[in-house]
């Protein structure tokens, strides 16, 4: 009977460790700032490239519209998969790509989001499983060949109004946007369940349509960001896009083993706020995207 009971906890402890939630505080230490808990569970890092003074168009790029580096982690019982996205300069790129792969990690994407700014910049994906903690050190350790600021980031500050009319906005896109650091963003999850190697993979992982808007004054913005796509809704989004003048600046994959197989289009518009915000909403009901 003794013998039976110590057996029953042995492997009940096994089963509480194989289970056990990742140490989030290894990931934050490593990272040199906390997550942002997303409502499916993954642990989101920012790192806008508040160092880099790019323009486009005569336009002073705010990191929040097209500068912003992020990680995110999706928990798997004691591990985790990492999935993110780095803004480098051209001479930062092999640096950081040789130190990621030399600790483990995928480079799964490497590609331009915007044409004609100046500095060039380029973004990589990067793709790993395994320990959270050990990979946060990988990351951090690439990272830091680049001069992507690692420092405690600074303290949030308010919300300033935008020179937008939002609700027009939200009307015209049927989905609720949001302020941040001077940009108004709309991030609009596909209704696809996404599977990669067998795992579900939520929006925050880098999955949602990201549509970002920076006012440039008098109802004008430029606005950037990414349509996420099945293939049979490639060519119908570059038609919807290009019929409203808003440029197509790249096509590409992030991932690599997903299902269903999703294409990412990045973009750009300089003009009518809401100009802009119909010329995207055509593009989006080229999609399976529907008005929240």
């Amino acid at each position: 009977m003794l013998r039976t009971v110590a057996l029953a906890a042995i492997l009940s402890a096994c089963s509480a460790s194989a289970f056990a939630a990742p140490d989030w505080s290894r990931v934050d230490a490593a990272l040199g700032r906390t997550g942002g808990v997303q409502p499916d569970g993954v642990h989101r890092y920012s790192f806008p490239r508040s160092d880099l003074k790019v323009s486009l168009d005569g336009v002073a790029v705010k990191p929040a519209l097209a500068l912003g580096s992020w990680l995110a982690f999706q928990p798997t019982g004691d591990t985790a998969m990492v999935m993110g996205d780095l803004v480098l300069t051209e001479e930062e790129v092999n640096p950081v790509m040789s130190r990621l792969l030399q600790n483990g990690l995928s480079v799964t994407a490497l590609h331009n989001h915007l044409l004609r700014s100046a500095p060039r910049t380029m973004y990589m994906h990067v793709h790993g499983r395994g320990d959270p903690g050990t990979m946060a050190m990988a990351l951090r350790s690439a990272l830091a060949l680049s001069r992507t600021p690692l420092g405690p980031p600074a303290p949030a500050a308010a919300q300033a109004a935008l020179d937008l009319d939002t609700g027009t906005l939200d009307r015209i896109i049927g989905w609720p946007g949001k302020s941040n650091g001077g940009v108004y963003q709309f991030s609009i999850p596909r209704p696809d369940r996404i599977v990669d190697a067998g795992m579900a993979v939520p929006p925050s992982m880098g999955l949602a349509i990201a549509l970002n808007l920076q006012p440039t004054g008098h109802g004008k913005a430029v606005a950037t960001g990414d349509f996420v796509l099945l293939q049979r809704e490639v060519d119908p989004v570059l038609r919807a896009l290009r019929t409203a003048n808003i440029d197509v600046t790249a096509l590409h994959n992030h991932l690599g083993q997903e299902r269903p197989r999703l294409f990412f289009m990045h973009f750009w518009a300089n003009g009518s706020a809401a100009a802009i915000a119909r010329g995207l909403r055509k593009a989006l009901d080229a999609t399976a995207i529907r008005p929240k």
